[in-house]
């Protein structure tokens, strides 16, 4: 991920994109040939903005371009709690949940990308609000231990959860009643 955007630290704006196919863009969606699949071109794959990644406030869609909540630099740790929105769950229920991290290398596009305004925010470079990482969410079932130390008695008092995890070393962890745990770690940390 690039370290510095305007001489600070690169913003990284995250979401949680649903409704459509439930996949990453493949470079065939590169529509207008700038070799750089923009958000309006990644849309038909992942669909609209569900819920903001943020580093604190508002988790709504929103805030989707709000640089000041995305993760700054290079590499970052974001660890929060919050509660999805009915849309987000909908997304998850139905295996078309994707997260997207925004924010490319501008050193890395192609001429015209380099040139390229964004087609979200047109005060932007291209770089800023295109996809960097991008990762399907699947979900799975686990039983969480709930009540006290084992004392030989067999009673069932566990709770349901599920477990949603990604590559790019970015989980999702389901509590229950829809509270999600989101964690991204660097390269460097342990899985």
């Amino acid at each position: 991920m690039p370290a510095t955007f305007m001489d600070a630290p690169y913003p990284h704006v995250q979401h949680i994109h649903g409704g459509k196919q439930g996949t990453c863009p493949d470079p065939s969606a590169d529509k207008d040939g700038d070799k750089v699949i923009s958000t309006t071109e990644g849309d038909p794959f992942y669909g609209p903005i569900q819920t903001t990644l943020s580093t604190s406030g508002d988790t709504s869609p929103a805030a989707g371009l709000d640089l000041k909540v995305g993760g700054q630099g290079a590499a970052y740790t974001v660890d929060r709690t919050f509660e999805l929105n009915a849309e987000t769950m909908a997304s998850l229920k139905a295996g078309t949940a994707v997260v997207v991290v925004h924010g490319l290398d501008p050193a890395t596009l192609s001429a015209a990308g380099q040139a390229a305004k964004s087609d979200l925010a047109p005060t932007l470079p291209l770089a800023a609000t295109s996809p960097a990482l991008c990762g399907t969410l699947k979900a799975g079932q686990m039983k969480m231990p709930a009540g006290g130390a084992d004392t030989g008695v067999t009673a069932e008092t566990g709770t349901d959860t599920g477990a949603l995890a990604i590559g790019g070393g970015l989980a999702l962890i389901a509590l229950a009643g829809g509270a999600y745990v989101v964690r991204r770690r660097s390269a460097g940390s342990a899985a």
